[in-house]
Protein backbone atom coordinates (compact mmCIF):
# COMPACT_ATOMS: atom_id res chain seq x y z
CA UNK A 1 0.00 0.00 0.00
CA UNK A 2 1.36 3.56 -1.19
CA UNK A 3 2.21 5.72 1.78
CA UNK A 4 0.62 9.31 2.20
CA UNK A 5 2.13 12.44 2.83
CA UNK A 6 0.29 15.47 3.41
CA UNK A 7 2.11 18.64 2.01
CA UNK A 8 1.01 22.03 3.98
CA UNK A 9 3.08 24.40 1.81
CA UNK A 10 1.11 27.70 0.35
CA UNK A 11 3.48 28.71 -2.66
CA UNK A 12 1.48 26.71 -5.00
CA UNK A 13 4.74 25.85 -7.04
CA UNK A 14 6.51 24.44 -4.13
CA UNK A 15 3.23 22.57 -3.55
CA UNK A 16 2.92 21.58 -7.13
CA UNK A 17 6.23 20.71 -7.36
CA UNK A 18 6.04 18.41 -4.09
CA UNK A 19 2.98 16.67 -5.20
CA UNK A 20 4.34 15.69 -8.98
CA UNK A 21 7.79 13.90 -7.51
CA UNK A 22 6.00 12.38 -4.66
CA UNK A 23 3.30 10.93 -6.83
CA UNK A 24 5.72 9.72 -9.73
CA UNK A 25 7.60 7.74 -6.03
CA UNK A 26 4.77 6.06 -5.42
CA UNK A 27 3.44 8.11 -2.60
CA UNK A 28 -0.23 9.13 -2.38
CA UNK A 29 -0.25 13.01 -1.96
CA UNK A 30 -2.91 15.65 -0.40
CA UNK A 31 -1.69 19.85 -0.51
CA UNK A 32 -3.43 21.87 1.62
CA UNK A 33 -2.81 25.85 1.01
CA UNK A 34 -3.08 27.05 4.57
CA UNK A 35 -2.12 25.74 8.49
CA UNK A 36 -6.03 25.72 9.29
CA UNK A 37 -6.71 23.17 6.04
CA UNK A 38 -3.83 21.26 7.11
CA UNK A 39 -5.11 20.41 10.31
CA UNK A 40 -8.43 19.83 9.21
CA UNK A 41 -6.24 17.37 6.10
CA UNK A 42 -4.39 15.68 8.66
CA UNK A 43 -7.74 14.38 10.12
CA UNK A 44 -9.31 13.18 7.25
CA UNK A 45 -6.38 12.12 4.77
CA UNK A 46 -4.17 10.60 8.06
CA UNK A 47 -0.96 10.52 6.33
CA UNK A 48 2.19 8.76 7.33
CA UNK A 49 4.11 11.68 6.95
CA UNK A 50 3.28 15.99 6.89
CA UNK A 51 5.69 18.08 4.63
CA UNK A 52 4.75 21.32 7.06
CA UNK A 53 5.72 24.94 5.62
CA UNK A 54 6.96 27.02 8.67
CA UNK A 55 5.02 30.62 7.30
CA UNK A 56 1.26 29.93 6.29
CA UNK A 57 -1.49 31.88 6.59
CA UNK A 58 -4.40 30.83 8.89
CA UNK A 59 -2.38 29.26 11.16
CA UNK A 60 1.45 28.83 11.34
CA UNK A 61 3.74 25.88 10.67
CA UNK A 62 4.51 25.75 14.76
CA UNK A 63 0.65 25.66 15.53
CA UNK A 64 -0.23 22.98 12.93
CA UNK A 65 2.83 20.71 14.28
CA UNK A 66 1.95 21.29 18.06
CA UNK A 67 -1.63 19.78 17.15
CA UNK A 68 -0.16 17.10 15.42
CA UNK A 69 1.80 16.34 18.05
CA UNK A 70 -1.52 16.62 21.04
CA UNK A 71 -2.74 13.63 18.49
CA UNK A 72 -0.31 11.57 17.29
CA UNK A 73 3.51 10.78 16.52
CA UNK A 74 3.10 10.96 12.40
CA UNK A 75 6.58 12.11 11.39
CA UNK A 76 6.42 16.05 10.58
CA UNK A 77 9.18 17.43 8.31
CA UNK A 78 9.38 21.01 8.54
CA UNK A 79 9.98 23.52 4.79
CA UNK A 80 11.29 26.84 5.71
CA UNK A 81 13.28 29.66 4.55
CA UNK A 82 14.79 30.06 7.65
CA UNK A 83 18.02 28.62 8.03
CA UNK A 84 18.96 29.41 11.34
CA UNK A 85 20.42 27.04 14.02
CA UNK A 86 17.76 28.36 16.66
CA UNK A 87 14.60 27.50 14.15
CA UNK A 88 15.61 23.60 13.77
CA UNK A 89 16.47 23.63 17.45
CA UNK A 90 12.76 25.02 18.36
CA UNK A 91 11.46 22.32 15.70
CA UNK A 92 13.31 19.82 17.65
CA UNK A 93 11.67 20.64 20.83
CA UNK A 94 8.32 20.46 19.49
CA UNK A 95 8.63 17.43 18.01
CA UNK A 96 9.70 18.23 14.18
CA UNK A 97 11.21 14.92 12.77
CA UNK A 98 13.52 16.60 10.03
CA UNK A 99 14.25 20.25 8.69
CA UNK A 100 14.46 21.21 5.42
CA UNK A 101 15.89 24.58 4.29
CA UNK A 102 14.50 26.29 1.14
CA UNK A 103 15.57 26.15 -1.63
CA UNK A 104 16.03 22.81 -1.75
CA UNK A 105 16.88 19.77 -4.29
CA UNK A 106 14.05 17.27 -4.36
CA UNK A 107 16.15 14.33 -4.14
CA UNK A 108 17.24 15.75 -1.04
CA UNK A 109 13.67 15.70 0.05
CA UNK A 110 12.97 12.47 -1.55
CA UNK A 111 16.25 11.27 1.15
CA UNK A 112 14.65 12.51 3.84
CA UNK A 113 11.32 11.82 3.56
CA UNK A 114 12.61 7.48 3.04
CA UNK A 115 15.29 8.34 5.89
CA UNK A 116 12.68 9.64 8.26
CA UNK A 117 10.02 6.67 7.21
CA UNK A 118 12.55 4.41 8.13
CA UNK A 119 13.31 5.70 11.90
CA UNK A 120 10.11 6.25 12.41
CA UNK A 121 8.64 2.88 10.56
CA UNK A 122 6.42 0.62 12.76
CA UNK A 123 7.70 -2.05 14.95
CA UNK A 124 7.50 -4.79 13.12
CA UNK A 125 9.73 -2.95 10.35
CA UNK A 126 12.34 -2.60 12.94
CA UNK A 127 12.60 -5.99 14.51
CA UNK A 128 16.24 -6.77 13.63
CA UNK A 129 18.10 -5.01 16.00
CA UNK A 130 21.00 -7.53 15.76
CA UNK A 131 23.36 -8.39 13.36
CA UNK A 132 26.23 -11.56 13.25
CA UNK A 133 28.76 -11.20 10.62
CA UNK A 134 32.03 -13.48 11.40
CA UNK A 135 33.55 -12.67 14.35
CA UNK A 136 31.21 -9.97 14.81
CA UNK A 137 27.91 -8.92 16.79
CA UNK A 138 26.59 -5.46 16.49
CA UNK A 139 23.69 -5.28 18.90
CA UNK A 140 21.42 -1.89 18.78
CA UNK A 141 19.74 -3.31 21.97
CA UNK A 142 22.14 -3.40 24.13
CA UNK A 143 24.65 -1.13 22.14
CA UNK A 144 27.33 -3.46 22.36
CA UNK A 145 30.43 -4.30 19.96
CA UNK A 146 31.39 -7.86 19.85
CA UNK A 147 34.73 -8.48 17.91
CA UNK A 148 35.97 -12.06 18.01
CA UNK A 149 33.85 -12.85 20.79
CA UNK A 150 35.18 -9.46 23.30
CA UNK A 151 33.10 -6.59 23.73
CA UNK A 152 34.69 -3.76 22.62
CA UNK A 153 33.68 0.29 23.64
CA UNK A 154 32.20 1.64 21.15
CA UNK A 155 30.55 5.53 21.28
CA UNK A 156 26.67 5.21 20.24
CA UNK A 157 27.29 7.16 16.74
CA UNK A 158 29.93 4.63 16.03
CA UNK A 159 27.79 1.59 16.59
CA UNK A 160 24.72 3.28 14.57
CA UNK A 161 26.94 3.95 11.90
CA UNK A 162 28.53 0.42 11.92
CA UNK A 163 24.65 -1.36 11.98
CA UNK A 164 23.68 1.39 9.09
CA UNK A 165 26.19 0.18 6.91
CA UNK A 166 25.81 -3.73 7.63
CA UNK A 167 21.88 -3.91 7.62
CA UNK A 168 22.69 -3.42 3.73
CA UNK A 169 26.40 -5.54 3.02
CA UNK A 170 27.51 -4.80 -0.47
CA UNK A 171 25.82 -1.27 -0.45
CA UNK A 172 27.51 2.04 -1.22
CA UNK A 173 26.41 5.10 0.61
CA UNK A 174 27.53 8.39 0.18
CA UNK A 175 28.74 10.74 3.27
CA UNK A 176 25.39 12.44 2.64
CA UNK A 177 23.52 9.37 2.83
CA UNK A 178 25.17 8.39 5.88
CA UNK A 179 24.62 12.13 7.71
CA UNK A 180 20.91 12.09 6.62
CA UNK A 181 20.16 8.31 8.06
CA UNK A 182 22.78 8.31 10.86
CA UNK A 183 22.65 11.33 12.27
CA UNK A 184 19.68 12.87 11.56
CA UNK A 185 17.99 16.40 11.25
CA UNK A 186 20.01 17.40 14.55
CA UNK A 187 23.76 17.64 13.20
CA UNK A 188 24.92 21.02 11.68
CA UNK A 189 28.24 19.13 10.98
CA UNK A 190 29.97 18.06 7.60
CA UNK A 191 30.40 15.19 5.92
CA UNK A 192 34.20 14.91 7.48
CA UNK A 193 32.65 13.68 10.63
CA UNK A 194 31.53 9.94 8.71
CA UNK A 195 35.22 9.64 7.89
CA UNK A 196 36.65 10.13 10.90
CA UNK A 197 33.93 7.23 12.57
CA UNK A 198 35.55 5.10 9.77
CA UNK A 199 38.41 5.33 10.78
CA UNK A 200 37.60 4.49 14.25
CA UNK A 201 35.55 1.62 13.56
CA UNK A 202 38.63 0.44 11.32
CA UNK A 203 40.87 0.69 14.30
CA UNK A 204 38.57 -1.86 16.42
CA UNK A 205 37.95 -4.25 13.02
CA UNK A 206 40.60 -4.37 11.38
CA UNK A 207 42.15 -7.72 10.02
CA UNK A 208 39.55 -9.44 12.44
CA UNK A 209 37.87 -11.22 9.35
CA UNK A 210 38.54 -11.95 5.66
CA UNK A 211 34.74 -12.57 5.24
CA UNK A 212 33.91 -8.73 5.85
CA UNK A 213 35.63 -5.28 5.83
CA UNK A 214 34.45 -2.13 5.72
CA UNK A 215 35.91 -0.13 2.05
CA UNK A 216 36.10 2.91 1.01
CA UNK A 217 34.12 3.31 -2.43
CA UNK A 218 36.99 6.09 -3.79
CA UNK A 219 34.84 8.93 -5.28
CA UNK A 220 31.49 7.69 -3.55
CA UNK A 221 31.43 6.98 0.05
CA UNK A 222 31.70 3.41 2.43
CA UNK A 223 30.44 0.20 2.40
CA UNK A 224 30.47 -3.03 4.50
CA UNK A 225 31.85 -5.47 1.84
CA UNK A 226 30.95 -9.39 2.45
CA UNK A 227 32.98 -11.93 0.77
CA UNK A 228 36.18 -9.74 0.77
CA UNK A 229 38.24 -12.75 0.80
CA UNK A 230 35.88 -15.60 0.91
Amino acid sequence: MAKKVLIVEDDGNIAELLHLYLEKEGFETCVAKDGGKGVELYRQFQPDLVLLDVMLPVMDGWSVLKRIREEAKTPVIMLTAKGETTDKVSGLEMGADDYIVKPFEMKEVLARIHAVLRRTGPEEAQEVRKLSFDKLVINLDSYELLVDGQRVDTPPKELELLFHLASAPNRVFTRNQLLDEVWGFDYFGDSRTVDVHIKRLREKLENVSGQWRLKTVWGVGYKFEVGAAS
